[in-house]
């Protein structure tokens, strides 16, 4: 059998580009804890967390032997045609995180069919027919979870998604007038942006829900006002609308807290959770109380893989570490650090504008020093210089602007500071060049 680095080479010819062409491409070999291993023999610091989905780090020894174990009973479900324990002591184990009263699930592999689940279901339950979202938001690339991403318009090119949604922007405090309280500026438009929709566009009753990134992922790791977030939850009680949060991302410690909801301090009707939740494994959840989801009859959704025995398996097992290891305080404690250490790095190199922080999930915005625009060829050219380093970061926002720094919820002080400091290497390199 020929080396599989041959097949490498022609990956072009096997796979389509938008799965083989993103950054960096590292071919590795195994990965375990913090660290991935490449096939060039060398270790590299993951500050990724294959994109917030193993907060328990690579290949926990609980997590994989959670495999083994789970794979000598069972496979493959399907739910409701057979059943089995791990679902149902997976549903009565979240329940015990989730913010207010979500606590009835329905399991599926990927966000973005958590998205799909909960835009069902709203529209399912009110009624109505359409969709407000707010611009710069991710939630998937299949068609309906299409009709509400606009983080960038390419992801839309030729598709024609649904015109069933209306969006509305998203907070910034950077458009903050000096001298004003960035909390109040960010409410006031955000009920001038509600009224000029409501006026112009669509009438607030035919609105089934508000779909909403609690902190702004892919579009560039921008987090709200807390007072923004509570606003948009007292307009949409205002108008019988249901509110739908996607914590793909921010779920499961990664902001400091189990999810965003609890950071903010609001509950959404609807939550669509994934990523971290199984440390690895594909496993999603449209997530709602059982009041809302009982309105939602036999036969309006359902799935072949969603809820994999396996994967439920692995996902109490996930919890049980959380709990076992502290890692949502974990992700308060050394998130704060890190951050403390990155807005040094921001006072010796004017190439970095912003640090954006809840948690663990971080984002390091990257300007030109001359002209202040923001520079997403700059964040490629760090990138790569951090890579050779041996620390792997990834990116986001709308010019690719912001370095974004994920790691799992394992991380150390020691390994942050590893980090940092090839992070600092790297962007000298990128400085000595302009």
């Amino acid at each position: 059998m020929n080396n599989w680095l041959d097949l490498y080479d022609e990956m072009g010819n096997y796979l389509a580009p938008s799965m083989a062409k993103d950054h960096p491409n590292i071919p590795v070999v195994k990965e375990e804890g913090c660290y991935y291993y490449g096939a060039d023999g060398k270790q590299y610091l993951d500050f990724t967390s294959g994109i917030a989905v193993t907060n328990t780090g690579h290949r926990h020894p609980k997590i994989v032997q959670s495999i083994k174990d789970a794979a000598d009973q069972l496979v493959h479900g399907p739910s409701g045609v057979i059943m089995y324990e791990s679902i149902l002591r997976l549903s009565e184990e979240l329940g015990k995180v989730l913010p207010g009263d979500l606590d009835c699930f329905f399991f599926a592999n990927s966000g973005t069919e958590a998205i799909e689940g909960a835009l069902k279901l709203a529209k399912f339950v009110t009624k109505r027919p359409y969709v407000v979202s707010f611009t710069g938001c991710f939630h998937g690339r299949s068609m309906g979870a299409l009709g509400v991403t606009t983080s960038k318009s390419k992801y839309r090119k030729f598709l024609q998604p649904s015109h069933l949604s209306y969006q509305i922007p998203y907070a910034d405090s950077k458009d903050c007038p000096v001298g004003v309280d960035p909390e109040v500026y960010c409410v006031e438009q955000l009920e001038k942006d509600f009224k000029r929709l409501f006026q112009h566009q669509v009438t607030p009753e035919e609105v089934a829900c508000v779909i909403m990134e609690p902190v702004l992922g892919e579009g560039g790791y921008i987090i709200p006002p807390k007072a923004w977030v509570k606003r948009v939850r007292e307009i949409c009680d205002e108008h019988g609308i249901l509110l739908i949060f996607d914590e793909v991302q921010t779920g499961f410690g990664r902001t400091g807290e189990w999810f965003a909801a609890q950071y903010f301090g609001v509950t959404p009707d609807i939550m669509a959770i994934a990523k971290g939740i199984a440390s690895g494994l594909p496993l999603s959840a449209t997530v709602a109380s059982r009041e809302l989801m009982q309105k939602w009859p036999l036969g309006m959704h359902g799935t072949t893989f969603g809820g994999n025995p396996i994967a439920c398996s692995v996902a109490l097992t996930t919890l049980e570490i959380f709990h076992e290891e502290n890692l949502v305080e974990n992700s308060k404690v050394v998130g704060t650090y890190a951050t403390e250490q990155l807005l040094k790095l921001k006072e010796k190199y004017p190439v970095i504008s912003d640090v954006r922080s809840a948690g663990l999930m971080i984002g390091i915005e990257i300007s030109n020093p001359k002209t202040g625009e923001l520079d997403g060829q700059a964040v490629m050219k760090i990138l790569d210089y951090a890579l050779e380093e041996g620390v792997l970061f990834y990116l986001c926002g709308n010019l690719g602007e912001v370095i974004r720094m994920i790691p799992p919820l394992t991380i150390t002080k020691k390994q942050i500071d590893d980090g940092l400091t090839m992070l600092e290497k790297a962007i000298q390199r990128y400085m000595e060049e302009q």
